[in-house]
């Protein structure tokens, strides 16, 4: 195992508004492959852009063992450089290309130092990640985004680092470049960093960091196991909350309970007194003494109180906001054997192969389509929904409405509320119902009246979610492109919640193999080589 590592001492960090990011957090990572988890906004990319030196810390220092390699989500890649220059090895092929044409100026080998064999080298790297044949002269312009995201791990490899940063890796990746990526990640000896939402190379993990409240918490195991031990862990917390609440209700009872009695015995003893006919003096200082004596046990009782509050409180904390939607569709539901869409010989682009592509989709199917990137899913999709016409082929459509949900989420008005989108989906839903609604879908008081253009990712797909779902027809088909992009993992299990009370069809285009199992997932289509073919499941292994 690698002696590689990363420690953060007292790390803060805060936005120029002075909005804190991380205030006074330490942790260390050593050897292996550790997943980092949080909720969008937590400072995951912060946290690693940090580690990287591309932010600087307001507080605390950040050290790193060995050679630094780092991925960031957002690759700053602009479309004139060429492959060579992502790869860093331009000035060395240059030199080489030089000396072998004659000139053997000392320059040339002062830049090829050590490199003699960086070609071969690269075009391992290159091909171990399904970027064969690509030549160092093509630019990133003509590259997918899938590969761009594949030559920029490439480009990270071949500085041969100890500690390696990726941040969301997996991200406009297809099946098999996902899988290639995960057996490279297998072979990992050095130590790793990974920030993903991605489940199926979560579990390739050696152990998962949790980023919660400003703390680094670590589990051992992999992401199936860290999910087993939140589990148990909540189990427990709730035990604990409800035990903390029986506490509570008991400890003001029995202060009420004093209280009660000490107002009877003070009565009592006025009554006594006065018919007794002691002395005024007298009578008034055993009226005090009991007064006294009555404030000393209210104070204890109050004090108890007051500390099964405090454990209440403590125990609350423990519980995760872990909020599921939770709701029924009824009318989405499709009977069994009706024909949502039929399409026959479809062309586009010059994408399909002759004589085209046939397509039928009957009754209530969950149906994934897969492919490599650039197969023409996306384009397939679109022709389904009616947004683009086909070059050529037959469609039809049963009366139900579809509804697609693109990457880019852009079916909602960004400037007006979450509210007044669902209201004109949905006209005639009474004012009460839709913010019933909006309330099973997370949108609660004064959530529902945001803006749509100021929600996170993950909001803005519920409230997309919520008024396709709810519209006025509901829809029979739904149309979902790579729909867990860049989610956390509790948006992408909301989600999940959605789908599954949806009862109409879907086509859903996702390289995310966990989110299809977890959704039903009946049918399985794969694009490839502009031919449409039925699978038995997820392929690329």
């Amino acid at each position: 195992m690698s002696d590689a590592f990363v420690i953060c001492s007292g790390l803060s960090f805060s936005w120029p508004d002075d909005t804190p990011v991380f205030t006074d957090l330490s942790f260390s990572v050593g050897g292996g492959r550790t997943g980092l988890v949080a909720p969008n906004g937590a400072g995951k990319s912060t946290l690693l852009k940090l580690i990287a030196g591309e932010l600087r810390p307001s507080g605390g220092d950040v050290s790193v063992k060995g050679v630094l390699g780092y991925l960031p989500q957002s690759l700053p890649l602009t479309g004139d450089l060429t492959v060579a220059e992502v790869l860093g090895i331009a000035p060395v092929i240059a030199a080489l290309d030089a000396i072998e044409s004659g000139d053997a100026s000392e320059e040339h080998f002062t830049t090829i130092g050590n490199d003699w064999d960086i070609e071969e080298r690269t075009r391992a790297q290159l091909d171990r990640l399904g970027l064969d044949g690509l030549a160092f002269d093509r630019t990133l312009a003509t590259l997918s985004g899938g590969q761009v995201v594949s030559l920029g791990l490439a480009a990270q490899l071949l500085k041969r680092p100890d500690v390696l940063l990726l941040d969301e890796p997996t991200n406009n990746l297809d099946l098999e470049a996902r899988h290639r990526l995960h057996d490279l990640l297998g072979d990992w000896n050095g130590c790793l960093l990974v920030v993903s939402h991605d489940r199926v190379l979560l579990d390739r993990m050696d152990r998962i960091a949790e980023l919660e409240r400003g703390e680094v918490r670590f589990y051992g195991g992999n992401f199936t196991a860290y999910e087993e031990a939140v589990r148990t862990e909540q189990e427990a917390a709730e035990r604990t909350v409800r035990s903390a609440e029986q506490e509570l209700k008991r400890e003001k009872r029995e202060m009420q309970q004093a209280r009660e009695r000490a107002e009877r015995r003070a009565g009592n003893a006025a009554r006594n007194l006065k018919n007794a006919g002691l002395p005024r003096i007298f009578a008034g200082n055993m009226k005090r003494g009991a007064q006294e004596s009555a404030g000393r046990a209210g104070q204890m009782h109050a004090a108890r109180v007051s500390d099964a509050k405090a454990r209440l409180d403590e125990a609350g904390r423990a519980l995760r906001d872990d909020q599921r939607i939770t709701l029924e569709l009824p009318g989405t539901n499709v009977p069994a054997g009706r024909t949502v869409f039929h399409g026959e010989h479809l062309q586009a682009r010059g994408l399909f192969a002759e004589p085209g592509l046939d397509l039928t989709v009957r009754g209530p199917e969950r149906i994934a389509l897969t492919g490599r990137n650039g197969a023409g899913k996306s384009t397939l999709l679109r022709i389904v929904s009616g947004d683009l016409t086909p070059d050529g082929g037959t469609t039809r459509r049963a009366d139900g409405r579809v509804a697609y949900l693109s990457q880019r989420l852009d079916l909602l008005d960004l400037d007006r509320t979450v509210a007044e989108n669902l209201a004109d989906a949905a006209p005639g839903m009474a004012p009460a119902e839709r913010m019933n609604l909006l309330a099973r879908f997370l949108f609660r008081g004064p959530r529902a009246h945001l803006p749509v253009g100021v929600l996170s990712g993950g909001e803005r797909l519920r409230a997309t979610l919520a008024c396709v779902l709810c519209a006025e027809p509901a829809p029979q088909l739904l149309l979902l492109d790579e729909p867990t992009n860049n989610l956390d993992l509790v948006s992408v299990a909301q989600l999940e919640s959605a789908l599954a009370a949806y009862e109409g069809a879907f086509i859903v285009v996702s390289h995310d193999e966990r989110f299809l199992a977890e959704i039903g997932v009946e049918r399985w289509l794969e694009l490839a080589g502009g031919r449409l073919l039925e699978t038995g499941g997820p392929q690329g292994e």
